[in-house]
C-alpha cells in the first residue's frame, strides 16, 4: 500500500481567510437560501422515512419544521428567481406535505377538542368533520 504524496504546505490562516473572502464576493443571499431550502427538503424526506434508514429515521416534528421553513423562504426566493426556476422546489414541498398528511395523526383535520370536546369512541361525538383542504404545517 502506498502513502499519498505530500500536497505541499497547509494554507495559512490568512490564505484561508482570503479564499473565504473571495467566495463571499461571488455568492448571493439567494444562492444560500436556495441551497438551504434544498437541504431542508432533502432532510425532510429522510425524516419522513423515505431515505435508506426508513421508518427508523422518521421524525414528523422535524418534517413539519422543514416544510414551514421552506415555505417561509419561498416568498424571498420569488423576488430573485423566476417562478419557473422554483417549480421543482414547490413540487417537492407539495409531495412532502402530502406524505406528512398521510403519516401525521390529525394532520388533515383539526383536533377533536377544537371541534367540540373529547371524542366518544362509541358514537364519534366531538369528532372533527373531514376537511376538504389539505392541512399545511404552520397555517
Amino acid at each position: 500500500m502506498s502513502t499519498p504524496e505530500p500536497q505541499g504546505p497547509e494554507p495559512t490562516e490568512e490564505e484561508l481567510q482570503a479564499a473565504w473572502d473571495e467566495q463571499l464576493r461571488h455568492i448571493t443571499v439567494a444562492d444560500v437560501l436556495i441551497q438551504t431550502a434544498v437541504s431542508l427538503v432533502n432532510l425532510a424526506g429522510r425524516r419522513l422515512g423515505l431515505g435508506p434508514g426508513g421508518a427508523e429515521e422518521r421524525d414528523l416534528a422535524q418534517v413539519r419544521d422543514a416544510i414551514d421553513a421552506v415555505r417561509a423562504l419561498t416568498p424571498v426566493l420569488e423576488r430573485s428567481d423566476a417562478p419557473e426556476t422554483l417549480k421543482p422546489l414547490r413540487d417537492a414541498i407539495s409531495q412532502l406535505q402530502l406524505e406528512y398528511a398521510k403519516l401525521a395523526p390529525g394532520a388533515a383535520s383539526p383536533p377533536a377538542a377544537a371541534a367540540g370536546g373529547p371524542q366518544d369512541p362509541g358514537t364519534g361525538a366531538g369528532q372533527a368533520p373531514p376537511s376538504s383542504r389539505l392541512w399545511v404545517p404552520g397555517r
